[in-house]
């Protein structure tokens, strides 16, 4: 993580962008304004707390500071460009970012036998675009554009968090970094988005609800290791072979990131954290769906404690995959059964409403 400073990072204007800030930011912001300190953790709940982007409407600051704050500051938010919401409750939207570009979170309800809401997750986007270049997806086919601040990712779960208020009548319970983007190219603003939603003065999500999916980058993955994270890590593993993750997603041709590497990161990851492992795995037809891949998805699962989370394909349009056969499908959960794995099935949602990630975007 990085040191508490200043940040960088200014609007068009010249002013400073206050959603790169987290408490601590804030605060050495104030002082650096000739406030004391705390005035920078009132900066922070009016931000973070009550969704505020307006100073004059900061009541329990000074209006000299007020006034001081609109001619050197900014709080830059995005403005949702579109919304859907699929017959399944599904909702998606595109939001435009302060620079013109654009992305996406969806907010993705799970019910009981009853039709009520028993989980609400938000799946955030951590960059714009994506320079993995897997094969099957639409956000590989923008390549990278941006990364998103800390508070940008923040406010798409406060933005899905109203939303689900307002459909559901009830907060948004979990948040999935698998959206636009791979989040541990973005790390810190990653990890310090997260630190801003479980502040129990914020959204007080619980860490035990969030997930982290990456591609596989071994070097980061460590670095978690290192920070003692306690969100879940999920890794999007797609192909149980070095020859077939290769040809599908190009990150797994370098050394450094290649299974043999990311088997030594997985192992170290566990040592540290003692935490578990989920590995995403998508099913294509005739690529990565036999018996045999079962199989050899299965030795994986022997690195260390891990379960695996079988994903149906959503279909893109302009990509030469398709979707698993339930047939087939069902005897490639039964050999994982038979070699002890502990397998879940995520059903793709809002079909109905360009759900895949980065088709809203790539519309534009």
């Amino acid at each position: 993580m990085t040191d508490h400073a200043p940040p960088v990072r200014s609007t068009p204007d010249d002013r400073v962008d206050l959603k790169t800030m987290d408490a601590a930011d804030l605060e050495a912001f104030a002082e650096s304004l000739g406030q004391p300190s705390y005035r920078g953790r009132q900066l922070y709940n009016w931000m973070y707390a009550k969704g505020s982007t307006d100073f004059a409407e900061m009541s329990s600051l000074p209006k000299s500071f007020r006034r001081e704050l609109q001619d050197v500051a900014a709080i830059e938010s995005f403005a949702v460009r579109q919304q859907q919401q699929s017959d399944d409750g599904t909702v998606k939207a595109l939001f435009r970012l302060p620079s013109g570009q654009e992305a996406e979170t969806v907010l993705i309800p799970d019910f009981d036998e009853r039709g009520e809401p028993r989980r609400l997750t938000v799946c955030v986007s951590s960059q714009v675009g994506c320079a993995m270049g897997c094969s099957f997806c639409a956000t590989g086919k923008m390549g990278f554009r941006e990364n998103l601040t800390a508070g940008a990712i923040y406010d798409q779960v406060w933005h899905m968090n109203e939303v689900a208020q307002a459909h559901f009548g009830q907060p948004v319970s979990n948040v999935v970094f698998m959206g636009m983007g791979e989040p541990l190219l973005n790390y810190d603003n990653v990890l310090k988005s997260i630190a801003l939603m479980t502040d129990e003065d914020t959204l007080n999500l619980s860490i035990h609800k969030i997930t982290v999916s990456t591609v596989g980058l071994a070097r980061r993955i460590r670095d978690l290791a290192d920070d003692r994270v306690r969100f879940h890590l999920a890794v999007s593993l797609h192909a149980p072979d070095n020859e077939t993750r290769s040809e599908i997603m190009p990150i797994n041709e370098a050394e450094k990131t290649s299974l043999p590497a990311l088997e030594d990161a997985i192992k170290y990851y566990h040592a540290e954290t003692g935490r578990a492992i989920t590995y995403e795995y998508c099913l294509f037809r005739d690529v990565n769906d036999s018996v045999a891949d079962a199989k050899r998805l299965a030795a994986i699962t022997r690195w260390v404690p891990s379960k695996v989370n079988i994903i149906m394909y959503n279909p893109v349009e302009g990509l030469n995959f398709q979707r698993t056969p339930d047939d087939q499908l069902d005897r490639f959960i039964q050999a994982l059964v038979e070699e002890g794995v502990t397998v879940t099935v995520r059903r793709s949602r809002g079909q109905d409403i360009d759900a895949a990630c980065g088709q809203l975007a790539n519309q534009g």
